[in-house]
Parts: structure tokens; C-alpha cells; sequence
């Protein structure tokens, strides 16, 4: 358990980090968290932050609060995947996007233009509508680039998903099957 972090101390790097960026809380790290600093998580600036922010508060490095245990589970899991053709799933990303826009997201997004630089809002959806409000791009063009962006990142979620050994992959399009069926087919 890692004690809570006082606000002062998240004030102070979070100030540090918006003057210095990346930069600053790797240069803070090497010389004040030399443990964390050689973890090889030194380009993720959410790891970066929380590690600092370890050390200040406590004198103690993030990595001491790590266990490096599994803790043992009194139920077995099972993982199971829905897969889908591609161009089902892009054509559903793309419908998607537009019922979105079609609810509000832009109007959504415009509220937090005054909040922009926060590492939340550096998502799919409104980093492209930030550019059509700077004057970058069209609205169609930031419509389809969300679009082009969001099946991106789910082929990058794909990817990913499908070196899991564990995870039992199900046809989405096939309806005959249950989920008990996936179930006993398991055990």
C-alpha cells in the first residue's frame, strides 16, 4: 500500500512538469529515484509523475512498494474475446463515430478547449476536433480522422489482445453458439 501523496507535493510536479515537461521529470528521477529512474519506464510521463511523487512523499522509491507477487485467487477466470470481419467492425467504428457527433461531441469537446493541455484530453476524438477549433482542419476532415484514429487504435487493441493465449476467442457474427456452450467447451 502506498501512502497518499500530500497536494502540495502533486502541486509542485505538476508545476515542475508543465514548466520542465518530459524532460524535467527525467532529469528529477536520475537524480532523486536512480531505482525507478533504471525500470525503463522513462517515456511514460503518467509513471513518471506517480514515481516522483512516491519518492517526495515518502523518501522511498515507487519500486520498494512492488511486490512482484501474484496473489493468489480464490476463483478461476476465463477471458473471452468477441471478434468480428474487419470491415463489420469499421463500419461500426465509423457509424459509431457519427452518432457521437451526432449527440454532442463537438459541443463536448469545446467546453474543454481552457483545459487542453490536460494528459485525459489527449485522447482519440479530441485531439482532432482541438485541431478544427485551432483552425487546422476541416470538420469533416476531423470527423474522418477521428474515425481513421479510432480503427487504428482498435487494431492496436486487437493486436494486442490476440498474444493472450488465455483469452477464447468468440464469433461475434455467429449467433447458434451460446455462451454456455463457450463455457463447457472450456472446462
Amino acid at each position: 500500500a502506498i501512502p497518499a501523496i500530500p497536494v502540495e507535493i502533486k502541486e509542485k510536479i505538476g508545476m515542475g512538469y508543465a514548466e520542465g515537461g518530459t524532460t524535467w521529470l527525467q532529469n528529477e528521477l536520475r537524480n532523486n529515484d536512480p531505482v525507478f529512474y533504471a525500470s525503463g519506464e522513462m517515456h511514460n510521463p503518467q509513471r513518471m509523475l506517480r514515481a516522483l511523487e512516491v519518492k517526495w512523499a515518502t523518501g522511498k522509491s515507487i519500486e520498494t512498494f512492488k511486490t512482484h507477487q501474484k496473489k493468489e485467487r480464490p476463483f478461476r477466470m476465463l477471458s473471452f474475446g468477441l471478434e468480428l470481419p474487419r470491415a463489420v467492425l469499421y463500419e461500426q467504428i465509423n457509424q459509431r463515430v457519427r452518432q457521437m457527433v451526432a449527440g454532442g461531441l463537438v459541443d463536448e469537446v469545446r467546453a474543454f478547449l481552457p483545459h487542453r493541455s490536460l494528459n485525459a484530453l489527449q485522447t482519440v476524438g479530441y485531439r482532432e476536433l482541438f485541431e478544427y477549433f485551432d483552425g487546422h482542419t476541416s470538420l469533416e476532415s476531423a470527423i474522418a480522422l477521428i474515425q481513421q484514429n479510432t480503427r487504428h487504435y482498435a487494431k492496436r487493441q486487437m493486436t494486442w489482445f490476440k498474444k493472450d493465449p488465455n483469452i477464447h476467442w468468440i464469433d461475434a457474427t455467429n449467433q447458434e453458439k451460446s455462451f454456455q456452450d463457450i463455457v463447457e467447451r472450456v472446462d
